[in-house]
């Protein structure tokens, strides 16, 4: 495969060709239809969200942070791909987790406003030292974005799932958790018949 094609993160919802990118840009998905391209995304609390088709002709990788993935880069990125979205295939990688992924008011109203059912997301903090302050679940807003547009094969971390990159110190990074930190990349491409029959000769 190519070296991966890195974005500047800007935590909005713009899509980017990997195949045709030829300088770091601002975007927060990329995407091709070509074989051995690497399109990549890079986390440290937010969502990373890798998609593909059943027939492996398109392949997409996804940046979702709380502002992204409220203002649509989920959606941004199936719709880019051009095919059914009961064809697409999800992978959530790890982010910071529904037990402690604070945010104020202001995050759930906006989340809210997009899709009333987000509220299903959000836990009231009953602490003094944290009033006002909600419990937000990524994973289950990002489930939620994807079925809406009829997509439901959805596989990787959960709801369910303790898969937490601020809980999780042994194996993941967080800018939550310690201010100053690395980030994973999560890297998704397919090969061409070729390559793969080559492979196995």
């Amino acid at each position: 495969p190519s070296e991966p094609v890195w974005v500047n993160q800007v935590h909005g919802v713009d899509v980017i060709d990997a195949a045709t990118s030829t300088c770091l840009q601002n975007a927060d998905a990329s995407l091709t239809t070509k074989p051995n391209v690497v399109c990549v995304t890079m986390t440290a609390d937010c969502l990373p969200v890798l998609l593909c088709d059943k027939k492996g002709t398109v392949v997409a990788a996804v940046h979702a942070g709380w502002r992204g993935l409220c203002d649509g880069v989920i959606e941004a990125a199936v719709n880019k791909m051009h095919v059914s979205p009961s064809d697409v295939l999800v992978w959530l990688g790890p982010a910071i987790g529904p037990d402690v992924f604070e945010v104020g008011s202001d995050v759930r109203e906006q989340f809210i406003e997009k899709d009333s059912q987000a509220a299903l997301a959000f836990k009231s903090i009953n602490n003094q030292d944290s009033k006002g302050k909600w419990l937000c679940n990524l994973y289950l807003i990002a489930q939620q974005r994807l079925n809406n547009i009829g997509v439901t094969q959805v596989y990787g971390a959960s709801v369910n799932e303790d898969f937490c990159t601020y809980t999780d110190e042994a194996r993941f990074f967080s800018f939550r958790r310690d201010n100053v930190t690395g980030r994973m990349a999560s890297m998704i491409w397919f090969e061409s018949n070729a390559d793969m029959t080559a492979a196995r000769l």
